[in-house]
């Protein structure tokens, strides 16, 4: 039980600790809005890490085959998120400083908890991070003593848990740079270089495509 619970804290720091365009887009997303937005947003990609962790502790080999013939789909899907979200995130924020928005942050961009939490366990989903790094973790977890039914369910818990408290920490740093960035041109700055680095990383995606 103790070993299950220290591989699944492992599992779910190891696939949250990186900064990615998921996490890049999770601080963004909460200095932009609010922490109640971002927490939802963070309990989201944990679900997802959660989701995938129950997925490899059941489904044995059968995970590595089945995201095989599918790898590339989900990787254009991956790209095409990235980019949509980085177009949109430039358009808000520069229409939002043409027009001098100043009121409170809910109201500039009326994002309701529930859709932040939907979207970033979406985007997570179809992350090919996510997916290539489970699947290698039930490929390397293979051994002649299948966990029982506690374990597993200890393991998928742990990785629920390490991933929410990484993502949590994260939309609280999102939430203190967006009070510091209380001035237009402030946010259009964040904004830009949020879709800029998240651009980036989807090109760099794209090209590991090709």
């Amino acid at each position: 039980m103790i070993a299950a619970l220290v591989a699944g804290l492992l599992a779910g720091y190891g696939i949250a600790v990186p900064v990615g365009a998921v996490a890049t887009y999770l601080v963004a997303l909460t200095a932009r809005t609010s922490l109640k937005v971002g927490a939802f947003a963070a309990l989201g990609v944990a679900t997802a890490d959660g989701l995938y962790a129950l997925i490899a502790a059941i489904g044995g080999s059968t995970l590595a085959h089945a995201i095989e013939p599918i790898m590339l789909p989900l990787q254009l899907a991956s790209v095409s998120v990235l980019i949509t979200l980085a177009v949109r995130g430039v358009a808000t924020a520069v229409s939002q400083y043409r027009k001098r928005q100043t009121t409170a942050r809910a109201e500039e961009i009326p994002v309701r908890p529930a859709r932040a939490f939907t979207a970033l366990l979406g985007i997570t989903m179809v992350n090919p991070l996510t997916v290539v790094y489970f699947a290698a973790l039930v490929l390397g977890g293979q051994t002649a003593t299948a966990p029982n039914d506690s374990e597993q369910a200890v393991f998928v818990l742990a990785v629920f848990v390490a991933s929410a408290s990484w993502q949590l920490l994260l939309a609280s740093s999102g939430a203190l740079l967006g009070r510091a960035l209380t001035g237009g041109r402030g946010r259009l700055t964040t904004a830009m270089a949020s879709s800029a680095l998240i651009t980036a990383l989807a090109i760099h995606l794209l090209i590991s495509v090709s």
